[in-house]
């Protein structure tokens, strides 16, 4: 899979110099992860935000009786971070790992500002991506709490059209907030009426 660079997704959005982006980008760290390794645990501060470059991550959380809860995956071209961990400077609930071998740019609060000062645009663009991620959060929190497996099955389908093929039907599950079981049933459910038309 071809990894998408951090260069190329504010290229894309914003305009803005190659070279000054070029130059900020420097100061950022390049991170590899292998599969299954961590890059943040529950109990620590989240000090840094990730774009996935190449790969694949996952945040989650562990319940009191062992139950994992996956919040977000995080394919190419993804953020992951713990938001109220970093900005509150508090121990996080959550584990972000690698679900594959991961390429990624660690960018933290002192980038976000030095590109902001050098570049409106990019606030703006910020910004955006902020209120995208709570209109994210809203709606995967309605829909937990109100649409049935399968409406949130089809809205994971167009969230995320290749995680099926990526990730354990365990995990995509816990993400859904349903028992695999329930999983299965909706795939051969919604498999029964597209064989029918």
């Amino acid at each position: 899979m071809n990894g998408f660079t951090f260069t190329s997704f504010l290229t894309s959005n914003i305009d803005i110099d190659k070279n000054v982006l070029d130059e900020l980008i420097q100061k950022c760290k390049h991170v590899t992860i292998a599969k299954n390794n961590f890059l943040l645990r529950q109990g620590e501060i989240c000090k840094s935000a990730f774009f996935v470059e190449q790969g694949l991550l996952r945040q989650f959380s562990i319940d009191e009786k062992g139950k994992e809860h996956i919040l977000q995956f995080a394919p190419e071209s993804w953020f992951v971070t713990d938001r109220e961990s970093v900005y509150f400077n508090q121990p996080s609930n959550y584990f972000i790992q690698a679900l594959e071998d991961s390429t990624l740019l660690q960018i933290d609060e002192n980038f976000i500002l030095s590109l902001a000062e050098q570049n409106k645009s990019f606030l703006a663009f910020n910004n955006k991506l902020l209120h995208n991620h709570i209109r994210y959060l809203q709606k995967r929190i309605t829909q937990l709490l109100s649409a049935t497996a399968e409406e949130r099955y089809l809205d994971f389908i167009k969230i995320y059209p290749d995680i099926l093929l990526r990730v354990p039907q365990a995990m995509v599950a816990s993400y859904l907030g349903i028992t695999p079981e329930s999983l299965s049933r909706v795939r051969k459910e919604l498999a029964g009426k597209n064989f029918k038309k």
